[in-house]
């Protein structure tokens, strides 16, 4: 029920092979409206990824550190961005995509779930991430913004996938013993069930849901079956 990435990711991706030029992978930015794209070797696989970052700094570099007779200490962010000073002269200098990428890129599976999709994201500082199968060939691309959809679903698709995904699918109970309601994605669970296991079940996997804010479990339930069965007490002899 978890919301994966190939349920969110765009599939017609802007790339460029590595030998794509400075101007090339510039003119491919502005025309395509994006901010950045995978670079490419010639079977397809994903070798890095050049964003308009890394040709922002280029300029902010040359300008900065190769002026004449002045050469202030970089920024942190650039330094972070650029790496060590030998890397930094290297990206100045940069005239083709793969000259200018950064590499090995940060990438995901289209089986991953989206949550991991974001921590990658998150803790790499990047705004997306080219999706690859298995040979490491791109497959796709997914943004930020693709995974902020997932967590603002709209009340109406929050219960449908309570009432398919988790009472029909899952639990295998009739709908119709559960009313189910969503406002602003807090899922509130009334109705009797057969089982208490089930109604535990039920809060839990709708916590689970992608988009789902909190859950108001009032189910209640015919049969506790949770309750461990009393065992004999044997006597000694």
């Amino acid at each position: 029920m978890r919301t994966t990435v190939k349920d969110v990711m765009t599939t017609q991706v802007v790339a460029v092979q590595g030998n794509a030029t400075f101007h090339e992978v510039a003119r491919l930015i502005i025309d395509r409206g994006v901010s950045g794209m995978p670079v490419l070797d010639e079977d397809g696989k994903v070798v890095g990824v050049v964003s308009e970052a890394d040709l922002l700094h280029k300029e902010e570099f040359k300008e900065r550190y190769y002026r004449e007779g002045y050469r202030p200490a970089l920024s942190a962010r650039l330094r972070h961005h650029l790496g060590s000073e030998g890397d930094t002269r290297r990206k100045a200098a940069a005239t083709t995509a793969a000259e200018l990428m950064t590499s090995p890129p940060y990438v995901t599976t289209p089986d991953s779930p989206v949550v991991l999709a974001a921590r990658i994201m998150d803790r790499h500082g990047v705004k997306r991430l080219p999706v690859v199968d298995a040979e490491g060939r791109l497959a796709g691309i997914v943004s930020r913004r693709d995974l902020i959809r997932v967590f603002v679903r709209s009340d109406e698709d929050l219960q449908a996938r309570v009432r398919e995904d988790v009472l029909k699918r899952a639990l295998g109970l009739t709908t119709n013993l559960v009313e189910i309601g969503v406002t602003e994605g807090v899922v509130t669970l009334v109705g009797e069930v057969p089982r208490r296991s089930e109604a535990i079940a039920a809060g839990r996997l709708t916590e689970n849901l992608d988009g789902v804010v909190a859950v108001v479990n009032e189910l209640r339930y015919v049969e506790d079956d949770t309750v461990a069965e009393s065992l004999p007490v044997w006597g000694g002899a």
